[in-house]
């Protein structure tokens, strides 16, 4: 996943080298990114915060994002892309 930080708004724009690209309206500062990141995807997908866990990549815009969840999950995430 390729994260921006700091923009108008927070989305899915698409695909950035190969990764999915998420548009984040929260600051890099003190993982503030890394916190609506993980919000942002959880109530998109539809799961508990808890499901979302951030894997690699904190202090990076690529990051490594686990989310647990069933087949109906990998489709949702499908649907995004």
């Amino acid at each position: 996943m390729h994260v921006q930080p700091g923009a108008r708004n927070t989305l899915i724009v698409g695909l950035h080298g190969g990764a999915l690209k998420v548009k984040i309206a929260a600051p890099a500062s003190e993982s503030r990114a890394n916190a609506e990141l993980v919000a942002f995807l959880a109530e998109t997908l539809g799961v508990a915060r808890s499901a979302v866990v951030l894997r690699h990549g904190a202090a990076s815009r690529r990051k490594v994002v686990e989310v647990t969840g069933g087949p109906e999950l990998a489709a949702r995430f499908l649907a995004l892309v």
